[in-house]
Parts: structure tokens; sequence; C-alpha cells
């Protein structure tokens, strides 16, 4: 694709209305009062409030006659008490809406925080793995917006959410069929000024959201173009925005290319992710970084049930060869790239742990699409592989 693409605004409507191109940001009210409202609620996470697009969409929501409040009081994996406060923040403000803004966190939060801000219903009643969900019409939730300002978590075209359950220690997914974002702006200047280390991990999150997603064993063709649009973009220029920062076409094509994977993902994800809900849970490690670190070991493990989708994949990034062994050293090279670490024991998980995040990891939604079928045991073995080199 000519890169000159990237520079131009685009408006999509799949799988919701989406608004592309460096600047839109700047859209925001106008996309609010098209829906009727008159003072959203921003949620982003505490590192995120006292960068400029914060105040910047105050601003603009100021200059339109509209109203606006902020809520940051957001963890890097949110958990339940977060959003508790944020429920609280939104009824005493008499906000109308919620902007989800920043990364995962920001955006998690804030659709979270839209699925219980109106109703009486405990936050777990939304549980993704619950027996019953709560009989709501998209009118009984505050519209939400959500705009990443990260090229990583691929989180804004659903309404699903992962939030830590602070008495068990685990991360859960919350949602609600009719809970959609009503409008999703892909910036991709917000990108610019991301430090290094975290657009490599962020970008790393969205490189195994397109592989996981995949690999999956489920016919869903929509969900297969994605995501191998998804890595073919993130595959070629997550190299270039390491080596120049400030390419806002490369940028945009990993903004897209993150959007596209997690759209992706909804025909689900796999033990890369099981497992490092629970880590990010108990240790509170950056998702994206946990993810990069357990993606070789857990692509060892499904080798044999892959097979037939090693050179579709190889192929999607470009490689010379189409085998599961060059396919590997490519992966491996990017981790590199990324300076990512070998060993989960860098991000602080200790070998006492193992037996109970892999548990814990056992019951997580992403281990039931996993490409290949894993005891506990495995899956513990797994962990203790990739305690010092999850690349050998």
């Amino acid at each position: 694709m000519n890169d000159g693409r990237f520079l131009q605004p685009c408006d999509w409507t799949f799988p919701v209305p989406i608004f592309y191109g460096p600047g839109r940001i700047r859209e925001v009210a106008k996309l609010c009062k098209a829906r009727g409202l008159r003072n959203p609620l921003i949620v982003t996470d505490r590192a995120s409030r006292d960068l400029g697009f914060v105040d910047q969409i105050l601003q603009t929501l100021d200059d339109h006659e509209l109203n606006g409040g902020v809520f940051c009081d957001v963890s890097p994996n949110p958990t339940d008490q977060d959003i508790a406060k944020g429920r609280d923040v939104f009824r005493q403000g008499d906000h109308d809406s919620v902007i989800a803004l920043g990364g995962g966190s920001g955006m998690d939060a804030g659709k979270a925080i839209s699925l219980v801000a109106r109703t009486d219903h405990s936050l777990w009643a939304f549980d993704y793995d619950g027996p019953d969900i709560p009989d709501l019409r998209a009118a009984d939730f505050p519209p939400v917006m959500c705009i990443p300002t990260t090229a990583g978590t691929g989180a804004e075209t659903e309404s699903t959410a992962m939030v830590t359950d602070t008495a068990a220690l685990t991360k859960r997914c919350v949602w609600h069929p009719a809970q959609k974002p009503f409008a999703v702006i892909l910036d991709p200047s917000l990108t610019i000024g991301l430090p290094k280390n975290l657009t490599a991990w962020t970008g790393c999150d969205a490189l195994v959201h397109a592989i996981e997603a995949y690999t999956v064993d489920a016919l869903h063709p929509m969900c297969d173009g994605a995501a191998l649009e998804g890595l073919s973009l993130i595959s070629q220029h997550l190299p270039r925005v390491l080596v120049k920062p400030d390419d806002i076409a490369a940028r945009g094509a990993m903004l897209i290319g993150s959007c596209l994977a997690g759209v992706g993902f909804l025909k689900g994800l796999g033990l890369v992710h099981s497992i490092s809900h629970m880590i990010g849970a108990e240790y509170n490690s950056h998702h994206g970084l946990t993810n990069a670190v357990l993606l070789p070991v857990v692509l060892r493990f499904n080798q044999s049930r892959i097979a037939a989708k090693i050179a579709p994949m190889a192929q999607a990034m470009g490689l010379d060869r189409h085998d599961f062994d060059s396919f590997m050293t490519a992966i491996n090279a990017i981790l590199d790239l990324c300076e990512i670490p070998e060993g989960l024991s860098s991000l602080g998980v200790q070998p006492s742990a193992i037996p109970r995040l892999a548990s814990k990891a056992f019951g997580d939604a992403a281990t039931s699409t996993n490409p290949r079928s894993a005891t506990v045991n495995e899956i513990a073995h797994l962990i203790e592989q990739a305690m010092e080199n999850s690349r050998a």
C-alpha cells in the first residue's frame, strides 16, 4: 500500500463508525453534538492525564459550548475498584456519555464504566463467561466513543473490557452485546511521542492479537482477513516506527493494523492471552510486554495444530520462506528489535506462582479457543519454560 494513503482522512463503518486520519481528534465535539451529547466524561489512565490531548479534547468541547469532565484514577491494569470510582464520578457529574481514551487501560476502564453507569447491576453481572447477561438495551448504556492513543490494544471497536477482580486476583472480561462504541477516532498524531518501550510493547500486543486470532481453529473468514492484513501492516511498520518515531504514515499504518487485529480477535485468542491475563492480574505487568515474552513458547506448543496457517502468515509478513522455522525466526527478530526480555522472571514472576497462575489461566476464556487444547499441567510447563528463555 502507498504510504501516502495513511496521511489521508478516511471514514469506515466496519464494524462500527471509524474516523481515521491525522488531526481528527479535533472532531470529538462535532461527533458528540451529532449524537445529541452535552457532557461527556473522559476516562483515561493516570499516565495519560497530563498529556496534551486530554486538555485538547476539553478545549474542543468548550469551544463548541459542551461540558466535559475527566476521570483518570485508572490503574495500568484496570480494577473493579477503579470502575466503581469512575461510576460514582459519572453519576455525580451528571454526565451523559463516555470518551474512552488511551491504551488498553483507559479504553477498557471507559467501556466498563459505561456498563454500570446507569444500572444497578454489579460489574460482574456483565461477565463474558457468566451464565446470564442482564436484559438491557443500547439505550440503557451511556454512549461510548473510543480513542486509542497507542497502536496496540485494538480494543476500540467492541464493548469487551478486561478488568482485574481484586478479590480473586484474576482478570475477567465484561461486556454486553447491546453496547457498542458509537464512534472510533483513529488519529495517528496521538501516538507521536509515545516512549520507545511503550511503542514496542503495544506494537507487540497488536502482533500477538493478529497471530492468535488467525490461528484460532474456527470458520470466520472476515476475522481471518482482518487479522492477516493487520499482521502485514504491523510486521512492516513496527520496525519503522522504532527507528523513526515521528513517521506519521508508519504510525498511521500501525494504528490501522492494531485496529484490524482487534477486529480479528472477535474470533477468539489463545494461551498467550490467558496466561498473560493472570500474570497481569497478580504482578501488574504491562499486557503487551507479557504477551511478547510468552508468544514464542506458545507458538511452539501450537505448532502441530497451526501448520496450515504458517504459510499465509509468512506471506503476509513478506517472508521469502514459508516454513515454521523461518516464521519463528522472523517473529524472534521482531521481539529482539523491540528489546523484549527473554523470560518472565524479568517481569518479577516467581516460580512459586506457576501452579496458581496455570490454574487461573486454564479457566480463562482464551484457553478454550487456543488451537491446541491444554491441561493445567501443560500450561504450568509452558510458564516454567518461559521463565528464563521463552525463545529457546
